[in-house]
């Protein structure tokens, strides 16, 4: 048994997991959907992005959860991948679904600076967040009609200050054992920082055929991945924890 920390990304909270996490209960592991400050339910609550590094780790250790697989989507490949560092010997393994990965020193607007111009121009309108999108934006991306309207009706503006907030590496990303998933529809090849860690003896790389919210166009598909990667993990936390006895 593994506990997966499922973290949705920009403008998304616990919901989007909502036909994920029954599938992985059912197969025996516990399943800890997680919404980021300022997003959904918590949209009240001030965020930047050390304060979502910090839900997750917090939410972690206030549940004491152990063996832990971590999961980013999307934007919040850059929290997880921080708090995978921060979490010491509960890690069993990392999956980042057509995730943005975390560069030390960087923010997510500096890891993608064709969209910088259109972001931070969003920001200044809507009073610091980034507004979300409108159903035309999810054409060509798997969804049905009903997905779209679930995902425009529930998605709340994201906090601008954890675009711009630099990430804080306390381990190299290479270091942990990580399964990231490319979706084809958002794109036919991982992006340069991702190819150059999937070199890396601990990365491995699986393609799904659908666009950047498997959640909810391929659930199910997503959901046998992610307990494929977690019956390769070497051991609930043994990969993470024989590598941090060694420093």
């Amino acid at each position: 048994m593994v506990n997966f920390v499922l973290v949705a990304g920009v403008w998304l909270g616990s919901w989007a997991w909502d036909e994920v996490a029954p599938e992985l209960r059912a197969a025996g592991h516990g399943a800890h959907a997680l919404t980021l400050s300022g997003l959904a339910e918590r949209q009240e609550v001030p965020a930047g992005q050390q304060r979502h590094v910090r839900d997750i780790v917090e939410e972690i250790e206030r549940l004491d959860l152990r063996d832990v697989v971590l999961v980013g989507h999307s934007y919040a490949g850059i929290p997880v991948g921080q708090a995978a560092g921060r979490i010491g010997d509960r890690l069993a393994g990392v999956v980042f679904v057509d995730a943005n990965l975390p560069v030390d020193g960087e923010s997510f607007l500096d890891g993608w600076p064709a969209g910088r111009a259109m972001v931070e121009a969003s920001i200044a309108g809507n009073d610091g967040f980034w507004a979300p999108r409108t159903a035309p934006d999810y054409a060509g991306q798997d969804l049905g009609a009903e997905q779209v309207a679930r995902i425009v009706s529930r998605s709340t503006p994201h906090p601008g200050a954890t675009l711009t907030e630099p990430a804080v590496l306390t381990r190299s990303l290479d270091e942990l054992p990580a399964t990231y998933i490319k979706c084809l529809l958002d794109g036919p090849e991982p992006s340069a920082d991702v190819a150059e860690l999937l070199t890396s003896e601990n990365w491995r790389l699986v393609r799904m055929e659908t666009g950047h919210w498997p959640m909810l166009s391929r659930p199910r598909e997503l959901s046998g991945i992610l307990l494929d990667a977690a019956a390769r993990s070497s051991g609930p936390g043994a990969l993470l924890a024989q590598s941090l006895s060694d420093k």
